[in-house]
């Protein structure tokens, strides 16, 4: 048991804990369940389509393109919360879900693992895009096949240590000030937030893990992009410049929009005191951020809209 003067708060050992809803008004439940069904359902309908694509056409496989076909698998995986929501949002349930213990460290685990891996592959990307235009002659020597599976097998391993890392810390505690969590998934913030521990211990797990898993990755994406923009205004031809930016404008939304989101969760979550505010951002963060991805890629990457136009006229000549 901790010490009772953790700001006078009940501290109790708890094994299970109670995910809130995200509004309390029956009336907009029907509303609730058909915005998020419709969302989740072109998340991933969206990003299977980038998968087909980039799987049926040989002219994609290329790095940039493995890289991107591996980016919206994670981003599949990223949004399971979504499911359990809809689900509570269906039976009108205030409680969204009693999650245990156990179950909350895996959902923690899965959120963390599929975060941190898009995390990771979008900083290979913008090192892909770095090679691609600054030392184009040397590109299929630097990316080849044994290279682009090693980032993507070193990314994995970076995102398991990074759930690792914060499941350890919080095994070593089973008493919270509350079993209350003011979202519909276990964020590992809120679920750190009501563990039975000395700040200054939390502090230190959350600055270790931002400095490695969040300025590190976002240094590299800077670096890359400030080499790819020295070369790119170093091209004498206005067409070869515009061609240049555009094999990085997708990249540079989505990577704009990942890191958007995610700052705006860890300044809610850590700034705001209220629920709705920081409900509001973790949406964001894990539905509407990953359903956007394959917009982003479809409009503005000409690559991916021929290959999906071959495939529907492939189509076409099949049925006839």
């Amino acid at each position: 048991m901790c010490s009772s003067n953790i700001e006078g708060k009940n501290i109790t050992p708890v094994s299970e804990f109670h995910l809130l809803g995200l509004l309390e008004v029956p009336e907009l439940q029907p509303v609730l369940f058909g915005l998020f069904l419709s969302m989740y359902l072109v998340t991933v309908l969206g990003n299977l389509f980038i998968m087909l694509a980039i799987g049926c056409d040989s002219h994609l496989h290329t790095p940039m393109y493995f890289f991107l076909y591996s980016l919206t698998l994670a981003d599949i995986c990223f949004i399971t919360t979504v499911p359990n929501l809809i689900l509570d949002i269906q039976i009108h349930s205030r409680v969204i879900s009693v999650i245990s213990y156990v179950g909350c460290l895996v959902q923690m685990s899965i959120y963390i693992i599929f975060g941190t891996m898009d995390d990771m592959l979008l900083t290979v990307m913008a090192y892909d895009r770095f090679v691609a235009i600054c030392h184009p002659l040397h590109y299929p020597l630097i990316m080849n096949t044994r290279v682009c599976v090693l980032l993507i097998f070193l990314s994995l391993l970076v995102s398991i240590l990074n759930s690792q890392l914060h499941n350890l810390f919080a095994l070593q505690f089973n008493n919270f000030k509350d079993v209350e969590l003011s979202n519909f998934f276990c964020d590992p913030s809120h679920v750190f937030n009501l563990i039975c521990s000395d700040t200054f211990s939390k502090n230190v797990v959350k600055y270790i893990a931002g400095i490695i898993f969040g300025f590190f990755p976002i240094s590299g994406i800077i670096l890359s992009y400030y080499k790819i923009i020295s070369s790119i205004l170093k091209i004498p031809s206005s067409d070869s410049k515009f061609k240049a930016f555009s094999t990085c404008g997708s990249h540079l939304s989505v990577v704009c929009l990942f890191y958007g989101t995610s700052i705006s969760v860890y300044l809610s979550s850590g700034i705001s005191q209220s629920p709705r505010s920081v409900l509001v951002a973790s949406v964001i963060y894990t539905v509407v951020n990953p359903m956007l991805n394959p917009f982003i890629y479809s409009l503005r990457n000409r690559d991916i809209k021929c290959s999906l136009r071959r495939i529907q006229r492939r189509k076409i000549h099949l049925s006839f």
